[in-house]
Formats: structure tokens, C-alpha cells, sequence
């Protein structure tokens, strides 16, 4: 029995040995097996990405300003991106004779020690490339790549690239700075200055009657001889004889305002006869009025007197309103009161006679005939006067080249010159005037603005947003500024700025800002039209779907601009039209 049970019991331990051994074994392979799934994952290369992974937003790509923005997002698959692995993405866009690259983007296996987004083995995952290159005009017909190198295991190779976009529709950038209106020089020319002569015929205290040294004193007669000189001047004419006459403010107010009437009559009665002697026909309207009792004069020369007491009397002024009160608390005062009886109440016993003169200036055809023989004939404001009158820039420039020669000191004249040869598109030759006029006048805003325009034109978006956002108030900083806005991609802002006004940068900013209407609106307002008008019409049409709109307006662009055919069928606006008719 003894032998048989150890039998038994040897028999059972072998039975669970080979078991033990069986399941160790099992546990190995499945160890030996996981460890191969990893080993693999960590181990294989990366494949070859496909364009289908990718999507680009916008496409075609657009301009934003002076800009190709894009965002590329894409979709790595699982069982793609191996945990070791680590890709450097660089965006390239392509174009004939030429490439441009943006910032490298970095994605990474779940393993790689680096910065990048993370994409699961098992799972794969989302990206984001960001997308963004200063615009070149080549890049109208051009490719988006994304270029693949992967470091793994310390080992660097190179997939292919992948195309992911494909052209530039840049819009944005048809700012039309040569319609920007630069701020002109400035005259003060009136044609017509008023001048005015007078005289004073003094009365003795309580009399209305003129005395003969009083017509006879130099004053007055200077008054007439200036009367008798404008009626005889051909560029001269008397607008019109004012007489006003005054009683000084002591005695009742009843016979002040008899005499001060008096007065009045009398002075009138005289002037008509001197007017008449002078055979002085036209003379305006002869007017006349009186005051009774002159408290404002009377104030105005007690405080310019020396009487020891104005300030008592000037307090009583202050103090009561009612005439006859003022005049009883002054003479209550009998000291003061004898003072201004000898010092100041003679001065308020008169009659003043005032005559305005127009003096008329010289007449446009007259300033621009003295213009062509004499230019040095006209005064500073006349020669600046026509310079806006001129109807065409060369003329200007004509006049006011002129203008800095004979009145070099004054920067309004280089001004004006710098600002017609902006618009004559003469760059290099208005630099030269404007820096002169700005150093005449450094702290000048319209001549800021000028030179905003040119940095603008030379593309110096900095120097100008400095000069024109400096020049607030002068009316053409709006527009530039809005034009800066557009070279900066603020659209709304642009729209803002441009307020409306009838020229290509409104239609281009409510183009960008998919306003269409307001933008046929504006076109439709613009009284001379270029070649860009007509190309913007395009485009308006183009983006609205109507045909006809479209192949009008690039037939009158190209009659304006022969260079404007090839644009076009370059310009991805235009992508869904066939233009061959247009050759």
C-alpha cells in the first residue's frame, strides 16, 4: 500500500509540473508577443502622408493686407504616427521661379521627448499648421506644400511632399494710393477785403451843432480824402456810411435822447452834403442810429484814466443799472464829478461816422494772365489762390515751382508743389519738395499727411502710420489712413475711415468686407473712373455671379490699361470665366 500511495502521489506532482510548465510557457509568448506589438509600433517608419489628410482654409488663398494668411488643419489616421517618431512640417508655397516658407510646425509619437503636438499610435489624431507669408505678385498662380522631415531613433529622413493648397487671389492689394488726394497748399486770397474809415465830429456840451474846426481837423479830412480816393478807384467801391451819434451821461435822460438825436440829424444832414459836393453817387446804404447816454464809453475811459477815484466809480456802475441813479450816486461824488466833467464827458459828446470800402482783388483770368507775364507781379496768397484753380496738375506744378522761387520762405508754396507731384506720380521729385516744406514747417500736419502718402506709395506702412496717424483733423488724413487700414487687413476699420467717398479704396474695402451693394453703390459714384475702377467693377461681378458685369468692365479696364488682360487671366477671381474673348 505503501508503494502503491507513493506512486500515486508522484504521479500527481509530475501531473501539476507539466501543467506549471505549460502555463509559463504560454505566459512567455504572450510577454514575447506584446513585446514584438511594441517593438513594432516604435519601430516602423512613418509613411507617406496623403493630400487627403489635409484641409486648407481659405482655398484659394487670399491676401489679408500685404499678407497670405492660411490655416491648414489635418487628420493623422491611427496606427499611423509611431511613438518614437517626431515630424517637422515646414508650409511651402510654390510658385514658377520662385518659393516662399512659412514658420516649421512639429507633431510627435507618444513617446518622443520634443515640444510638438502629439499624436496617439492607436488612435492618431488632429493638427493644426498655421500658414502665413509676406505676398509676392508671382504667387497668383502657385501651389501649398507641406514639407515632411522625421527624426526617429536618432535617425533623420525625408517623406515627400504633400500638395494641400493651390493659388493667391489677392484682392486685397488693389489700394489705389494714386487717387489719394494729398492736402493742398492753403491761401488766405480773398478777393474782396472790407476796410473801414472813420471819423469823430466832437459837440460842445448840450449843442447839436457842427463846428468848422471840427470838419477842418485832420481826422476828418484824411476821412474824406479816403472817401473821395475809393470812388475814384476802379477796384474799389463804398459799401456802405454809418453814422452814430452820442450824448455824454449827465442831465436827464429825456433831453439826452433829444440831443443825441439832434446830433444825429445834423451829422447825417452834413454827410449827404458832402457826399453830394464830392459827387459821390454810390455809396452803399447811408444808415444812422443814436444812443442817449454812452455808459459803455464812459466805462472804457474811466478805466483807462488816471482819476484817483475810478474804482469808486467804476463800482457804482456795477452797483446800479438804472441811468439817471448812476448819474445822481456820480455826482454825489462833486470832487470825481469835476474830474470827468474836464476829462471824460467831453469825449462822449459826438458824432462817429464810419464808411466800409470793399477793396476788390483781382479777378481769375487777371491773376492767371499776371501768372504768364509776371509771376512775380501776384502777392504770395494770389499766386497760391490759383494754384488750386488750375485744372490740371501739370499746371500746378507750373505754378507752384514758380511760387517757391519768388516766396521760398513760406512752406505753404513747396508744399502745394510736393502735393501736385504726388499726384502726377512724380515720387522722387515731391520727397525733395516736402522735406523742404517740412523744414519750414516741422510741426505742419497737412504737410505730415503728404509725406504719410508717399511712404505709403514706397510701401512703408510704418513711417506711415506714423505721419498719418498723427495728422488728425486734416480732412485728408480719413482717406489715407483708410488706405492703411486696408494694407493692414483691418477691414472694418478701413470701411470706417473711408466714410463713403467715391474712389477705388471704398469699393475695395466693401469688397472685402462682402458688402457688394454698397460697393455697385459707390462705383456708380465715382466721376472718372480708371482702369482699376473698372477692374474692381469686375471683380464685384464676379463675386455676385453676373457675367455681364464681369466682361464689360475688364473690356474698359484693358481699353485703359493694356496690361490689365494678362492680370485678369492670371487672377483667380476671374477662375470660373473664359477670358479668350477678351484678347
Amino acid at each position: 500500500m505503501l508503494v502503491l500511495g507513493c506512486k500515486i502521489l508522484i504521479t500527481r506532482n509530475l501531473v501539476s509540473f507539466f501543467i506549471y510548465m505549460i502555463m509559463k510557457k504560454t505566459l512567455v509568448y504572450l510577454s514575447l508577443g506584446a513585446m514584438i506589438l511594441t517593438m513594432g509600433s516604435c519601430s516602423k517608419k512613418v509613411g507617406d502622408f496623403a493630400s487627403e489628410y489635409f484641409n486648407t482654409n481659405p482655398t484659394p488663398l487670399e491676401t489679408v493686407g500685404e499678407t497670405v494668411p492660411a490655416t491648414i488643419t489635418g487628420t493623422v489616421p491611427a496606427k499611423f504616427m509611431p511613438k518614437n517618431a517626431v515630424v517637422t512640417v515646414t508650409p511651402v508655397l510654390v510658385w514658377d521661379g520662385g518659393e516662399a516658407s512659412s514658420s516649421q510646425v512639429t507633431f510627435q509619437g507618444e513617446n518622443a521627448r520634443a515640444n510638438g503636438q502629439v499624436i496617439s499610435y492607436s488612435n492618431g489624431g488632429p493638427v493644426t499648421i498655421p500658414f502665413n507669408v509676406l505676398y509676392q505678385p508671382e504667387m497668383a498662380n502657385s501651389d501649398l506644400y507641406l514639407d515632411f522631415k522625421v527624426n526617429q531613433g536618432g535617425k533623420d529622413y525625408v517623406l515627400p511632399r504633400v500638395k494641400v493648397g493651390y493659388g493667391v487671389i489677392a484682392t486685397s492689394t488693389l489700394t489705389d494710393v494714386a487717387v489719394l488726394e494729398p492736402a493742398p497748399a492753403t491761401s488766405n486770397f480773398e478777393r474782396i477785403i472790407k476796410e473801414q474809415y472813420s471819423a469823430e465830429i466832437k459837440f460842445l456840451i448840450n449843442q447839436a451843432n457842427i463846428r468848422a474846426n471840427q470838419v477842418d481837423a485832420p481826422d476828418y479830412v484824411d476821412f474824406n480824402k479816403d472817401l473821395i480816393a475809393s470812388n475814384d478807384a476802379p477796384n474799389r467801391e463804398i459799401a456802405g456810411i454809418n453814422i452814430h451819434s452820442y450824448a455824454s451821461p449827465d442831465g436827464t435822460m429825456a433831453f439826452n435822447t433829444e440831443l443825441a438825436e439832434k446830433r444825429e440829424n445834423v451829422t447825417v444832414d452834413y454827410m449827404r452834403n458832402q457826399l453830394k459836393k464830392d459827387k459821390i453817387t454810390e455809396f452803399g446804404e447811408l444808415t444812422s442810429e443814436f444812443t442817449p447816454e454812452d455808459w459803455e464809453g464812459f466805462q472804457q475811459l474811466v478805466e483807462k484814466s488816471n482819476i484817483q477815484d475810478k474804482n469808486l466809480i467804476l463800482s457804482v456802475l456795477k452797483m446800479y443799472k438804472d441811468p439817471e441813479q448812476r448819474e445822481q450816486e456820480i455826482r454825489n461824488m462833486s470832487a470825481v464829478f469835476n474830474e470827468l466833467a474836464e476829462q471824460i464827458l467831453p469825449q462822449l459828446r459826438y458824432s462817429k461816422i464810419v464808411a466800409t470800402v470793399n477793396v476788390i482783388g483781382k479777378s481769375d483770368e487777371e491773376m492767371f494772365l499776371q501768372f504768364e507775364s509776371n509771376p512775380s507781379g501776384l502777392s504770395l496768397e494770389e499766386i497760391l489762390y490759383i494754384g488750386t484753380l488750375a485744372n490740371d496738375d501739370a499746371k500746378k506744378e507750373a505754378i507752384y515751382a514758380a511760387a517757391t522761387q519768388i516766396y521760398p520762405n513760406d512752406f505753404r508754396t513747396w508744399n502745394g508743389l510736393g502735393a501736385t507731384q504726388f499726384s502726377l506720380g512724380k515720387y522722387d521729385a515731391a520727397a525733395k519738395a516736402l522735406a523742404q516744406a517740412k523744414k519750414l514747417a516741422p510741426n505742419d500736419k497737412s504737410v505730415d499727411v503728404n509725406l504719410g502718402l508717399l511712404a505709403l506709395a514706397n510701401n512703408d506702412l510704418g513711417q506711415a502710420k506714423n505721419l498719418i496717424g498723427g495728422a488728425a483733423g486734416v480732412p485728408e488724413a480719413a482717406a489715407a489712413l483708410g488706405v492703411l487700414y486696408l494694407n493692414e487687413g483691418q477691414v472694418t476699420n478701413a470701411v470706417n475711415s473711408l466714410g463713403g467717398a467715391k474712389n477705388n479704396n471704398t469699393v475695395l474695402a466693401q469688397i472685402l468686407a462682402k458688402d457688394y451693394s454698397s460697393a455697385k453703390n459707390t462705383l456708380a459714384g465715382i466721376q472718372n473712373p480708371n482702369a482699376n475702377t473698372y477692374y474692381l467693377a469686375a471683380i464685384v461681378g464676379a463675386r455676385t455671379n453676373n457675367e455681364n458685369m464681369v466682361m464689360t468692365n475688364l473690356r474698359e479696364a484693358i481699353k485703359l490699361d493694356k496690361t490689365m488682360l494678362a492680370k485678369a487671366q492670371k487672377d483667380l477671381e476671374f477662375a470660373n470665366y473664359n477670358l479668350s474673348g477678351l484678347n
